[in-house]
């Protein structure tokens, strides 16, 4: 029995996992694995709780004494939880997460020990970080780096170990890792937005961003999963026929949750809720086996941070229920990819969200000064916000008539247009009359009834507002969300920092601040018509219509990159203090990196599943068939043979042609794979494998597929779509 029908045994032999007695009341034991606030101030002296509390509120610098008052309360806290090791936990740029743990213990002579833990291995530590990305920022033989507590995101308990979430630098000072440029994009937005803020109310004093992610995600067996190399090593199929029932039934999304998966879920759960995750939804998606979670939202900072711990969370849960969780965004063909959709918006210290309207005029117009602006700021960055979300499983799902396309465009609805319009229509170049401002201010001041019972949601749509966020739907489920909210982040800061310049030289020529501010709103609208979409983004028309404005349509990783490359994003960046040109470069080489890598590792892998696994099998095959045509023509007459073996015949000669066919293109596949790495320039590379060898990923699975039809079911070797796709 080959390895697909022992998985195919496997799971249908597979014992329920017994779901654990958990306690009833989430509130009984939220939080409990997290050194939380609430746990800081039940351990700390209340002046050090009071000085960490502003420390993180403004932030500054946290000194050595009050550091190392922290790390005893921690420590104490850890090892009453079981804990008996630290580590720092960062985000580097292979996006992924890391951590190298050390003991708490500590010899203190002969036959004992003690616990240390003390403000300086809090603060920093020193990993050899010669094996993570840095993308020429250092030579290979200098491996020292640095991570720093990040002390606005809570610690936590994993597997008896202290988690200490921090940034990542270079020995140079250089960011190699996600948080570190969030962090400074959150702070560049902070100043500029309560800037802006305050020309409406004085009482606004901070402003952070939110992020709401929604993770999908598929699941299958484990021991399908281990029988499908591919999906081993490479996270999809690189082959497999489309089963006759996918999801044209429409019967999955918002179905029962299988039985085995709700108690995978309700495990899962439990673990993220212990670790202070507020995971609040859980249903089917569209594609059979796909599902969803969604938490409550969160400062960007912190929500980033757990929807990363969350995908290790589910990964180690879903072991013990004999399954795999799979992020790539296309998994398999012919049926839904997955994404990670990043529900947007900005919040104040008075707990205003800015990105919501409120039911006075000046509330509304504070409302639209944002909303406006960010509109223009997509407008002004589309190719940067492609590039944000460019990674090679994500170009298998852009633009495939289920996801948003690779064409970056705004959707706000029809009731907002309309207002929109009214303003551009109202605001004149010249002094309004009092009549104009209150007509204008009227209209205004209706916003929260059209928004929240009117206005529709566009799933076709990269970039839509929802009510009282933007949803940014084309991230894909693999990613990080850091480099989305990085630039989103960013290039508001530098709109709302145009905004207030162009304000200010109206208000400096005698023009009234409303009035000021309602004249470059005008302004901006008329600047930004051509990033709003209100229709179809999966039509061809779209296509055609995008191109006429100049939108760019870009279609995979390496071309969008480029954008990295370009002295205005590089200004934009090194204006906001975000990213130095140097680092900025340095991400754009490490993501062509791995984009050539994961076309490298899939080609690979395909190439040895064809030679070892398929062609041998439907050789094997072919064979038979060849004995069965013998002995059908030793056994028949000549015209009773020549009408009964017409089947056989045309069996065996398709076969032949796409056994030819997949072996010729291994072959120029891996002559192509050669060549390509043999260069040394990343962006050569990266273009050399998307437009030279992935094209033979496609064309020979094209054959493969077309042979799992023909070959003996029994015959043929890889797990296949129908039997992966349903889990009971």
């Amino acid at each position: 029995m080959n390895n697909r029908f022992n998985a195919v045994r496997s799971a249908i032999d597979h014992k329920e996992v017994p779901l654990s007695d958990h306690p009833s009341r989430v509130s009984e034991y939220f939080g409990e694995d997290v050194f939380s606030h609430n746990i800081m101030r039940d351990y700390l002296p209340r002046g050090v709780y009071r000085d960490i509390m502003e420390s993180i509120d403004r932030p500054e610098p946290i000194d050595n004494k009050l550091a190392d008052l922290i790390a005893s309360a921690m420590k104490a806290w850890a090892i009453s939880k079981g804990a008996t090791h630290y580590t720092h936990w960062f985000l580097p740029l292979n996006g992924a997460t890391a951590e190298k743990h050390d003991a708490f213990f500590t010899p203190a002579g002969p036959g004992s020990s003690i616990e240390q833990f003390d403000g300086s291995q809090l603060v920093q530590q020193e990993p050899d970080a010669s094996s993570l990305p840095s993308g020429g920022l250092r030579n290979t033989f200098e491996a020292r780096g640095y991570t720093a507590w990040d002390p606005s995101s809570p610690s936590f308990i994993m597997d008896r170990t202290l988690c200490i979430p921090t940034i990542f630098i270079a020995y140079t000072g250089e960011a190699l890792d996600y948080k570190t440029p969030l962090i400074k994009s959150m702070t560049a937005l902070d100043e500029v937005a309560t800037e802006v803020c305050q020309l409406f109310d004085r009482n606004i004093n901070k402003v952070f961003p939110t992020l709401g992610w929604e993770q999908e995600y598929f699941l299958v067996d484990k021991h399908f999963f281990y029988s499908r190399p591919d999906l081993t090593l490479c996270g999809r199929t690189l082959c497999g026929h489309t089963p006759a029932r996918g999801q044209q039934m429409e019967d999955h999304y918002f179905g029962s949750i299988p039985q085995r998966v709700s108690a995978f879920m309700k495990d899962f759960e439990y673990a993220a809720w212990r670790l202070g995750i507020p995971v609040k939804t859980r249903h089917n998606e569209v594609a059979p086996n796909q599902f969803e979670l969604a938490p409550v939202y969160e400062e960007a900072n912190i929500a980033i941070d757990h929807n990363q711990l969350v995908m290790v969370v589910m990964e180690k849960i879903a072991l013990k229920h004999d399954l795999r969780v799979l992020y790539h965004e296309k998994p398999f063909a012919g049926i839904n990819g997955s994404g990670k959709h990043n529900n947007y918006s900005l919040a104040t210290d008075t707990g205003k969200n800015l990105l919501s309207p409120g039911h006075t005029p000046k509330t509304n117009l504070l409302f639209l000064t944002f909303f406006i602006n960010f509109i223009k700021a997509v407008g002004d960055y589309p190719g940067l916000l492609r590039a944000a979300i460019a990674t090679a499983g994500n170009d298998h799902r852009l633009g495939a008539n289920e996801a948003p396309p690779a064409i970056m465009s705004v959707f706000i609805g029809s009731q907002l247009t309309g207002i929109l319009d009214e303003i551009e229509k109202k605001v004149k170049n010249r002094k309004m009359t009092p009549d104009e401002k209150t007509e204008l201010k009227l209209n205004i001041g209706k916003i929260p009834k059209i928004i929240f019972d009117n206005t529709d949601r566009n799933r076709t749509s990269p970039l839509a507002f929802t009510g009282n966020k933007f949803e940014f739907r084309a991230v894909g489920s693999s990613a990080n969300c850091g480099p989305s909210m990085i630039v989103l982040n960013t290039i508001l800061a530098g709109q709302l920092k145009l905004f207030r310049q162009d304000v200010n030289t109206l208000m400096k020529g005698k023009v009234s601040k409303d009035e000021a501010i309602l004249r470059v709103l005008r302004k901006y609208i008329g600047k930004s018509r051509y990033i709003l979409f209100e229709g179809n983004n999966y039509s061809e028309e779209w296509v055609r219509e995008a191109a006429r404005r100049g939108l760019p349509n870009i279609k995979n990783t390496p071309a969008a990159l480029k954008e990295y490359k370009s002295d205005k994003i590089a200004n934009l960046f090194s204006e906001t203090g975000v990213l130095t040109k140097k680092e900025l470069l340095a991400r754009y080489e490490i993501r062509m990196e791995q984009y050539a890598k994961v076309l490298q590792i899939e080609s690979r892998v395909l190439g040895d599943l064809a030679g070892n696994h398929i062609i041998p099998a439907a050789i094997k095959y072919q064979n038979i068939l060849i004995e069965n045509l013998r002995g059908l023509k030793e056994t028949l007459p000549e015209a009773l043979f020549n009408e009964h073996s017409s089947l056989q015949i045309h069996t065996i000669t398709k076969i032949s042609e796409h056994i030819s066919v997949i072996k010729e293109s291994v072959s120029k596949m891996i002559a192509t794979r050669k060549k390509a790495n043999a260069m040394s320039d990343p962006a050569k590379k990266a273009y050399t494998y998307s437009e030279e060898v992935g094209p033979f990923l496609d064309l020979i699975r094209y054959h493969i597929d077309k042979l799992e039809i023909l070959v003996d079911d029994q015959m043929w070797p890889l797990t296949k779509y129908r039997e992966m796709l349903f889990i009971k």
